[in-house]
């Protein structure tokens, strides 16, 4: 081909991708689009056509995530051969004049093992041949390109390809930055689920649809626009075709024009003519629409219908506040199939459970939610849920549909049901707030033993706190070995006053129990705790521990920050309820940490292994002349620096020399911040510190059990191997009668008194006096002990 030929009427090859899982249900709406040809593949779907296809299947598709049109296969054995072979694809074609241009590359093989060389090579050879036949190289913009060329390499061969999409066609035009990464696989999630029960052709035949999960609203704005018929990408502003010379513009000011025309068709028909024109700005009729999502958080709600506003579908859909009860859920679903237009049957639908939460109160509850709206729904209806694949066991009945969506942590597990749940479980529990007892629904009624024990202990928990003031505490810590999880209460601080959290961890259960029970145990648990202790479920926080090497350390599946406040002798405590294992305060050392406050009047304190500093903030508030705290991680270091700042006790990075994480210059002391933050791996940082002569009056080391960390190179640390040559060190930073206090929550821990003594260290075992009432029930849950230099160290020379 030359310069100067029309393009636009030539054949092309395109490759739309998808989620894995998806590629059938793609492929069925290409061909649904005209397109011929089509191929499902893995991660998506080929299709032939004119140019003016790849431009539809960009404006309609709601299942595709790209659309990329095949410039050509080349040899791409070495980099010569492919520069070679891209240099000979007729790119004065394909790029339009005046475009810039960037290259993305993936996948590597023996000679090509660095993706950012093989995207030189590929930029090299397409501007070269520019040059060539237009004498002028393109632009380069690696941010923001004209035309996005993406190379492939499987094998010895590259495909390449131009990007028609731009950025991904799952971000949505009514998304925004403030919604993040995990949006676009939300709205991928939803297409496919509404794909999957043909969602499109039940809503034109007039059925009504019922979210009863909505969160922000994205699956009832992918319904509310199928129910209008709006195409996916009118409103965007930005196309990767913008740079493809073969872009039919005229056909593509054909395709938006009959998409406004579709659209405004699909408006009046749902709102009337006299509304239509006010769908992006006018709130639902309650007594017409008939897409409704529901949600028990006020800040999802807002989202969701800004997301409405912003997809022109306000008037289309309604997302409104739920209480969670079952009978409000049902009540809501007879309105909505009352005010559908046709069959008087329903869709409920939900993208139930993100990965990230798959295993949080609010989720059990929003699940709970879906199995009651499905069992009330009117016969005929047909249920639909992404999520971890927990509904057929809630259904009772294996799904009419099952496949997964996507890999990773964005898998989720589609299952469409067409028969409704069996009658579920229920147990009644006492209502907290007084008057008629709540039903909770259960996968076994035998969670009631658990939900008198978690009542009564926090009748009596509650007590206690508030007779000593005690604002975040244990509740229930394995009582019932059946129900193996520690139950932790918060209580609100500072914009959070008045609000209670709670944090639900779950110990691991050992094999011989089946893992499907345990799953189904830990689920009732999650069901009862909002209920026994009248907290919003999305105000309680679950995490699932396992336990690693020697029982030292737990790891977690991650998920969500959620970060507010609770207090602690009236200081105010930052803690993340659900993005870390640990919340950011160890309950079990909240006596120790008093203690600390109040021996660190007028002394000069010293923290090491300090995670979030609140026992920093003790002696501070305590009165502690100075304080230093150290810790290897930056992301802990900036938490301690934002509690001490919220009590009025600013602190200070000390910097770092020599990757070393020196203690500071010798005889500097005085220009030294009073309170000074330092990340450096504590253990070398203690010997640096004793080459500097430096001294504190008193010091807390709460080390790990164990830790492997890559900040601490090949060494590994372990609290009992490790803790002499530890405590040794530690008691040579001691000032004169000095004391540091030492704790760990190693359950075995026993300190090796004899080295200790033998360098001149004594130890004093006050574990007994530091376990606070909450887990009087565990009384190994740590240990704790005074340690000293004996006299004659003191004297003698710093060893």
């Amino acid at each position: 081909m030359g310069e100067g030929r029309d393009t636009r009427f030539e054949d092309c090859e395109f490759f739309a991708t998808c989620p894995p899982g998806v590629e059938g249900l793609l492929a069925d709406e290409l061909r649904g689009l005209g397109v011929r040809k089509v191929r499902p593949l893995a991660g998506g779907a080929a299709f032939y056509g004119k140019p003016a296809a790849g431009l539809r299947v960009c404006l309609w598709s709601r299942l595709a995530g790209r659309v990329n049109v095949v410039v050509g296969r080349v040899d791409a054995r070495d980099g010569e051969a492919l520069y070679s072979g891209v240099r000979d694809l007729a790119w004065e074609d394909e790029i339009a004049v005046g475009a810039s241009i960037a290259v993305r590359a993936h996948g590597t093989n023996d000679e090509l093992r660095n993706t950012q060389f093989t995207a030189l090579k590929v930029k090299d050879a397409l501007c070269d041949r520019l040059v060539e036949a237009r004498g002028s190289r393109p632009d380069v913009d690696a941010g923001r390109p004209d035309a996005l060329i993406e190379v492939r390499l499987k094998g010895a061969r590259a495909t390449v390809s131009l990007d028609l999409s731009g950025r991904s066609l799952s971000r949505r035009s009514y998304l925004d930055a403030s919604d993040g990464a995990e949006a676009p696989v939300a709205v991928a999630q939803a297409a496919a689920l509404l794909a999957a029960l043909d969602a499109a052709a039940l809503l034109e035949k007039g059925w009504g649809l019922l979210d009863p999960a909505a969160d922000d609203g994205i699956l009832v704005c992918e319904a509310a626009a199928m129910l209008v018929d709006q195409a996916p990408g009118l409103v965007r502003d930005r196309w990767g075709f913008s740079g493809w010379a073969r872009t039919d513009a005229e056909a593509w000011d054909d395709m938006l024009a009959e998409a406004d025309n579709r659209l405004e068709a699909g408006l009046e028909r749902v709102l009337g003519a006299e509304r239509a024109a006010y769908a992006a700005s006018d709130a639902p009729d309650q007594e017409s629409v008939a897409v409704v999502g529901l949600s028990e958080s006020s800040p999802a709600i807002a989202r969701a219908r800004q997301h409405l506003r912003a997809a022109g579908l306000r008037a289309v859909a309604s997302v409104e506040a739920a209480s969670g009860d079952a009978a409000a859920v049902e009540r809501r679903l007879g309105a909505v199939v009352a005010r559908a237009a046709g069959e008087g049957t329903a869709l409920v639908v939900a993208n139930a459970a993100p990965p990230s939460r798959d295993d949080d109160a609010r989720t059990v509850a929003e699940q709970a939610a879906c199995v009651a709206a499905a069992r009330r729904a009117p016969a005929g209806s047909r249920f639909g849920f992404a999520g971890s694949g927990a509904f057929a066991s809630r259904f009772g009945a294996a799904p009419e549909k099952r496949f997964a969506l996507g890999v990773g942590r964005t898998e989720a597990v589609v299952e469409i049901f067409a028969v409704p749940p069996r009658e579920p479980a229920v147990i009644l529990v006492p209502n907290p707030a007084g008057g008629t007892e709540l039903s909770v629904e259960v996968n076994d009624a035998g969670v009631a033993q658990f939900a008198a024990r978690l009542r009564k202990v926090a009748r009596e928990r509650r007590k206690w706190a508030a007779r000593e003031g005690v604002a975040c505490y244990r509740l229930y810590d394995g009582d019932l070995p059946e129900y193996a999880c520690a139950i932790d209460l918060y209580e609100g601080a500072a914009e959070s006053e008045g609000i209670l959290y709670a944090h639900v961890a779950e110990y691991a259960a050992p094999k011989s129990v089946d893992e499907a029970l345990a799953r189904a145990r830990f689920e009732d648990v999650l069901a009862v705790v909002p209920a026994v202790l009248g907290i919003r479920p999305d105000h309680v926080f679950s995490k699932a521990r396992v336990r690693a090497r020697g029982g030292g350390q737990y790891r977690d599946a991650g998920g969500r920050s959620y970060v507010t406040h609770t207090s602690e002798d009236g200081l105010i405590c930052e803690i993340d309820l659900g993005g870390y294992l640990d919340t950011g305060i160890f309950l079990d050392h909240r006596t120790t940490r008093e203690m600390v406050g109040k021996m660190a009047a007028g002394k000069r304190f010293l923290n090491l292994f300090a995670y979030t500093g609140v026992a920093t903030l003790h002696a501070a508030a305590g009165g502690a002349s100075s304080t230093t705290t150290v810790d290897l991680s930056q992301t802990y270091l900036d938490w301690a620096a934002r509690n001490m700042e919220a009590n009025g006790f600013p602190a200070v990075f000390t910097v770092e020399r020599d990757g070393r994480g020196a203690a500071g210059r010798r005889g500097g002391a005085n220009r030294r911040p009073r309170h000074e933050l330092v990340r450096a791996d504590a253990v070398r940082w203690i010997q640096e510190a004793r080459r500097e002569r430096r001294q504190w009056d008193l010091i807390f080391v709460d080390p790990p059990t164990f830790s492997n960390s890559k900040a601490m190179g090949r060494r590994t640390w372990d609290v009992q191997r490790d803790h002499a040559e530890l405590l040794i060190g530690v008691s040579r930073l001691l000032a004169k009668d000095g004391v540091a206090v030492f704790s760990c929550n190693l359950r075995a821990f026993k300190p090796d008194t004899e080295a200790l003594a033998r360098a001149g260290v004594k130890i004093e075992d006050i574990t007994a006096s530091t376990i606070p009432h909450d887990f009087e029930r565990n009384p190994r849950i740590h240990h704790c002990y005074l340690v000293r230099r004996a006299v004659s160290a003191e004297a003698g020379a710093d060893a």
